[in-house]
């Protein structure tokens, strides 16, 4: 039988090679061209980095208020112990001085669409012919009770690489031996589908070392979620009787919290925990709100072939913000999105053809540092809306042997290094 991993690698290198041939093809745009990308996650630097590629001369910023990012992938891995913060954290010198970016650290109050500029807190201003916008997730702290911005290191929901992620690591250092830690999943869509499966099996990994007796708790806004069948197979296989689910349709939702005496409380439940990972219900960034790029959905509509705005004209959305079903909310995802974007503004400024769409995911889990899974898929339009390809992709096998989950954890690990360098690179 054939190696779905491989397959999927095959896939990926297919991908880059239809990118190098678009590569050789675009012409130069028209030297004033001006393009200003908001973000400096994986959505807003693949973005710059490709756009450079196939359109050399064009003038491109990059606007982040940060200096530097902390992955959200593989943060998981630091709350077990297996990782330091300090492995997350790439830098924006590549981008500046290698591909030629202009990189502007300021935050962006508003896209003025009708007057095609960019309103900075710095109080300048920033004239674009196209703005690429993303700006990834808020969380809506208001959808739980008893839950603010400043109280959430409390139960820190780590959601977003760095400070929170080093607060819910300590929480745990911390936790008395055969004590509960609590995670609460929001219902979908949420940035990472399989992010708290994948977290609460490294959480009980490292408590089976460290405080044996100790329980996870999944209280879960959702029915299902992603990889479902591998994760609760492992679960039972590596940890038996260590990690509970509780789905919201035997009442797992999370309703109200109490961070004072870290007490959750659901529909009719109640569980006082030692510690509470809370992940908030989640939308677009205030930014994409606040310059109307939103629908009532709370993301931002846009056409799945070119990431253009349906609400605003020469406006691009891309990665956790964007609402491209059935594509989920990931890092492997947004890469795809920017270099699908940077296609379709590139052939947009030099009155090219862009091939046709062609986007990808990929979704790797560790269990524990030697038990990897994974999800992969292949998108493409069908009868004007974007699916995904039937029999390209799949998830591992669920009767594979300890060699494989061990195989998959170290293509977790390549994949991570492999999407930071083609990124930030």
């Amino acid at each position: 039988m054939t190696n779905g991993v491989d397959q999927s690698r095959r896939r990926l290198l297919g991908l880059a090679a239809g990118t190098a041939v678009l590569s050789a093809c675009v012409k130069s745009p028209l030297p004033a061209a001006r393009v200003a990308i908001i973000g400096g996650g994986f959505a807003g630097v693949t973005c710059a980095k490709y756009l450079r590629r196939f359109a050399p001369t064009i003038d491109i910023s990059l606007i982040t208020p940060e200096s530097e990012y902390f992955t959200c992938p593989f943060s998981n891995t630091v709350l077990a112990g297996i990782s330091r913060l300090e492995d997350l954290r790439q830098s924006y010198q590549a981008l500046r001085d290698i591909h030629g970016i202009k990189v502007v650290h300021d935050r962006v109050l508003a896209v003025e669409a009708v007057e095609r500029r960019l309103r900075l807190a710095g109080g300048s201003t920033l004239a674009y012919d196209k703005a690429v916008v993303a700006p990834g997730i808020d969380f809506d702290f208001a959808a739980v009770e008893g839950l603010t911005a400043e109280n959430s290191p409390r139960m820190p929901h780590a959601w977003k690489a760095g400070a929170q992620t080093a607060q819910l690591s300590e929480h745990i250092r911390a936790m008395k031996q055969g004590g509960t830690i609590a995670i609460s999943v929001p219902p979908a869509p949420f940035r990472c589908p399989p992010g708290p499966y994948e977290r609460a099996s490294l959480i009980a990994w490292y408590l089976q070392q460290h405080n044996p007796g100790a329980k996870v708790l999944i209280l879960d806004g959702n029915d299902s979620f992603s990889k479902q069948g591998l994760f609760t197979a492992a679960w039972q296989h590596l940890f038996p009787g260590m990690i509970e689910w509780i789905p919201i349709s035997q009442d797992g939702a999370v309703r109200r919290v109490d961070t004072g005496r870290t007490v959750l409380y659901t529909e009719i439940g109640e569980h006082a925990v030692d510690v509470a990972n809370v992940i908030p219900p989640q939308r677009a960034a205030a930014l994409a709100r606040d310059s109307g790029l939103t629908d009532a959905s709370g993301w931002c509509p846009v056409d799945p072939e070119t990431f253009a705005s349906t609400l605003a004209d020469d406006v691009y959305v891309l990665g956790d913000a964007a609402k491209v079903n059935p594509m989920p909310k990931s890092a492997s995802a947004a890469n795809s999105h920017g270099k699908q974007c940077a296609i379709a503004i590139a052939a947009a400024l030099t009155g090219q053809n862009k091939p046709p769409v062609s986007l990808h995911n990929t979704c790797y889990s560790l269990v524990t540092p030697a038990y990897g899974i994974s999800v992969s898929a292949i998108y493409r339009m069908d009868n004007g809306a974007l699916a995904s390809v039937a029999g390209a992709g799949g998830t591992s096998p669920a009767d594979a042997a300890e060699d494989f989950r061990r195989q998959e954890a170290d293509y977790a690990r390549g994949w991570y290094a492999s999407i930071c360098a083609d990124s930030f690179g």
